[in-house]
């Protein structure tokens, strides 16, 4: 029964939302990467402006990073959030695939996904979201990043237990879609919790599936 009622809300939500046009090819491993550490507790907007930066001043390569200066790396990222974390973040990884790795996440994406996302994890600054992101996108791994707007989404339409962490809301929205629909059901998720499935103020005398959402109601929209 709940199967069928994530296959209704996902098939509302493909009516709702066009998927981004950088969804439909590959992308670059490393510079996923990179740009999902900017990313971490950062809008999209200043994610942008900072990787946009650190590409006109760097080469978005290992070996470029692994070399460069960490203050230089600071200077390109301040307007994201942790800029001198995210910095150090980005100089160690980048260490790491170069020397570990030869300069090349192949070796890693090619592992089996556990396998592989552990690999990422042990990585300093790179947490279960960088990682699934990065196999998701990059690698076409079967999984399911959860950022908060997935989270928020996945736990009011109790499609996830309201108390559970990161790997409870994966793998209970893993265990309601088929591994082909992963990307577009991460895609889906978040533009609905940004347009509708708000985390102060939802909009649900808006939302288009709220007749199959056990939280509708519990929110004054009107605000």
């Amino acid at each position: 029964m709940e199967d069928k009622r994530a296959a209704t809300v996902l098939q509302i939500l493909r009516e709702n939302f066009a998927m981004p046009k950088w969804t439909k090819g590959k992308r670059n491993p490393f510079e996923t990467l990179i740009v999902t550490v900017i990313s971490q507790n950062t809008a999209d907007s200043n994610t942008a402006r900072a990787f946009e930066s650190l590409s006109k001043r760097f080469e978005i390569k290992p070996e470029v990073l692994a070399n460069a200066e960490t203050g230089q790396i600071e200077e390109t990222l301040k307007t994201a959030g942790l800029y001198r974390n995210k910095s150090k973040t980005i100089k160690q990884v980048s260490r790491i695939i170069l020397e570990k790795f030869h300069g090349s996440l192949q070796p890693i994406l090619s592992l089996p996904l556990e396998e592989a996302r552990a690999t990422f994890i042990q990585m300093p600054g790179v947490g279960p979201k960088t990682a699934d992101v990065v196999l998701l996108f990059s690698a076409k791994q079967p999984t399911i990043p959860v950022d908060t707007h997935v989270n928020r989404v996945a736990k009011r339409l109790g499609f996830a237990p309201a108390n559970g962490d990161y790997e409870a809301v994966r793998t209970s929205l893993q265990s309601l879609y088929e591994q082909r629909d992963y990307l577009v059901v991460h895609v889906l998720l978040i533009a609905h919790g940004r347009r509708y499935c708000k985390a102060r103020r939802p909009l649900c005398a808006q939302c288009p599936v709220n007749m199959h959402c056990p939280s509708r109601g519990l929110w004054n929209d009107k605000a």
